[in-house]
Order: structure tokens, then C-alpha cells, then sequence
């Protein structure tokens, strides 16, 4: 229907929280945001200081779904987003290769499903493997003399930028969800194999490509059209006669 809105359902996930404060600070900023899913994995104890700290969130934290794995508590995402101050400066490395914050916030209302936003843990951060696993790696610009802000600010931060775009969404269109991004992922992978790419560069292309993805949140017009490209090149390579 014209006009009609995405449905975009934000999950906060923290990964490995170490002290309990800060997972009460972060619940305190969910609500004073109009956010309520928060995940869990692996976080240390939800004590009074917890409490104390989130204030009027209680509710929040004890609605909280916690998880022994990361692969476990994303697994019904449609769109993952990890956060890191550690960016790579080269193009070449997609891994660590940011959208800033403020151009997220204008794009990310066009997804229509569940949208994880990944926080890692105070000392380290999010592991390699964990921002993989990601659609997009979000940074909040910050001095180059500190980079690194608290986990709770850095939650605070988002949620505030994405509040406020809230109002400005755009209308719906059909996005893709998982199954449909991972579909796109493996066609390409066997494109890959199918040209002989070379193997120690593969696997930096495929994030490469999920990075592109990621960003251009395809619609699924976009992906069919996508999927019939891929799908004929792999057919027609592999009927191709050998010299």
C-alpha cells in the first residue's frame, strides 16, 4: 500500500558485557530512546549496581534474552550491524571498512524485518569472526586522540541518532531478509570457485561483497535480478567446452 511504513525492529546486543553498571546504563538509555529488545550473550551478572544504574529500565533487563553464543542470539536477524572504533584505512580491507553513523541512520529504516545492533565488550571489542558475521561495521566519528568511547555511550549515541530519524522513514518497499542474503552470498561464492578465483583472496572478496550489500540494503526486485545474473554466468561457465 502507498505510503505504507517499513516495519524495522531494532534488537540492542551486547556481547560479553563485563560490568554490570554499564549494562543498567545501557538499558536506561534503550528506554529513554523507545527501545526495548535487549540480547545478552555471555554477560557478567545483572546485580544491583545493574539495577541502580538503569534506573526506571528495571523491566528491561528483566525482559533481556541471554545466550551462551553470538551465532545463537543473531540467528533471527535480518540485518546485522556490528560497532568498532578500529577501522582499516586501506580499501582493501573490507572487514574493518566503516559506514559512519549519521549515513546509516538516513538508510537503515528501509529495511523491513530484525535488525541487530552489535555492541562488543569494554576491553576488546568485537572478535574478527563476530563483524564477518555482520552485514555492515558502524562507527561513531570520535577524536583521534581517544577513539574508543564507553559501552554505554556508545549505545547511547545510536539510539539517540536513530530516534531521532525515526519519524523520517521512508515509504516500504520488498527488502530481503536472511535467507535470501545468504542465498545471494553462496551464488556468489560459487562464482568464485567457478572462475578459479584465486583462494587467498577469496575470502576478503566475499566480505568485500557482503560489505557492498550490506550497504546497498537490495531491494528484492534487486535480488532476483541479482540471482538470475549469478545463476546464468555459473550455468554458462560450467556448460562452457573445454579447449
Amino acid at each position: 500500500m502507498d505510503g505504507e511504513r517499513n516495519i524495522t525492529n531494532f534488537y540492542v546486543v551486547l556481547v560479553g558485557p563485563k560490568y554490570g553498571g554499564n549494562v543498567g546504563a545501557v538499558a536506561r538509555a534503550m528506554m529513554n530512546f523507545d527501545f526495548d529488545k535487549l540480547y545478552l550473550v555471555n554477560p557478567c551478572a545483572l546485580d544491583d549496581i545493574c539495577y541502580a544504574r538503569a534506573m526506571h529500565a528495571g523491566e528491561i533487563l528483566d525482559n533481556a534474552e541471554i545466550f551462551s553464543t553470538f551465532e545463537e542470539a543473531v540467528k533471527n536477524m535480518d540485518y546485522l550491524v556490528a560497532t568498532s572504533s578500529i577501522q582499516y584505512v586501506k580499501d582493501k580491507k573490507h572487514l574493518r571498512n566503516p559506514v559512519f553513523l549519521k549515513d546509516f541512520s538516513e538508510k537503515i529504516y528501509e529495511v523491513d524485518g530484525n535488525v541487530g545492533l552489535v555492541f562488543g565488550r569494554e576491553d576488546y571489542g568485537l572478535f574478527n569472526e563476530e563483524i564477518a558475521a555482520c552485514d555492515i561495521m558502524l562507527r561513531i566519528p570520535t577524536s583521534e586522540s581517544y577513539l574508543s568511547l564507553n559501552l554505554s555511550h556508545a549505545v547511547s549515541v545510536v539510539l539517540y541518532t536513530l530516534y531521532s530519524k525515526r519519524e523520517f522513514t521512508p515509504k516500504k518497499r520488498r527488502d530481503i531478509g536472511r535467507v535470501e542474503k545468504e542465498k545471494l552470498y553462496e551464488f556468489f561464492s560459487l562464482l568464485l570457485e567457478e572462475i578459479n578465483y584465486p583462494e587467498h583472496k577469496k575470502e576478503n572478496t566475499e566480505i568485500m561483497f557482503k560489505r557492498i550489500m550490506g550497504r546497498a540494503m537490495p531491494s528484492k526486485w534487486e535480488y532476483h535480478t541479482l540471482m538470475g545474473v549469478f545463476g546464468k554466468a555459473i550455468e554458462n561457465i560450467k556448460n562452457k567446452p573445454e579447449k
